[in-house]
């Protein structure tokens, strides 16, 4: 497939997935290999909603959502590959396999999102996702999601 060079910027992300604030958790998607792999970026800020209750005393990104960034970004290179922009598709979760978390994530950290196409057959796709910071594993997993109409 072709790799994808330019940006997508959030105002485009909205225009792919459904996702909103508070639950929108991808910035910007960096690099797009149609078809096939995508590296979104996901900026830690410390206003998060969910950093009051996780945990009060020490933030923590949740890893259930680190988990769902991947997903998102998964989601943006599907959308982009199959030019579906604007067409009011859902991205729905069908398996979270082989997930690990490695460190922390936390406020001020840039969470890069690596996700590669393992097979993808008509609506369903599989990917492998690993979150870095700083150079350093944070998670690693194994999805699969299925496109439907809006």
């Amino acid at each position: 497939m072709t790799e994808q060079t330019d940006v997508v910027h959030l105002n485009e992300i909205k225009r792919m997935i459904p996702h909103r604030y508070p639950f929108l958790l991808v910035d910007r998607v960096e690099r797009i290999v149609l078809g096939e792999s995508a590296v979104g970026i996901k900026n830690v800020t410390a206003n998060e909603p969910h950093f009051n209750g996780h945990f009060p005393s020490k933030a923590v990104m949740p890893g259930v959502m680190i988990v769902e960034a991947l997903a998102q970004t998964a989601a943006v290179m599907v959308v982009k590959t199959l030019d579906l922009i604007d067409k009011d598709m859902l991205v729905y979760f069908m398996t979270v396999d082989k997930c690990k978390f490695r460190r922390i994530v936390e406020p001020g950290d840039v969470l890069e999102l690596h996700v590669q196409k393992i097979k993808a057959r008509q609506k369903m796709w599989k990917f492998e996702g690993r979150g870095i910071v700083d150079g350093e594993l944070a998670c690693e997993c194994e999805f699969a999601a299925m496109l439907a109409d809006g």
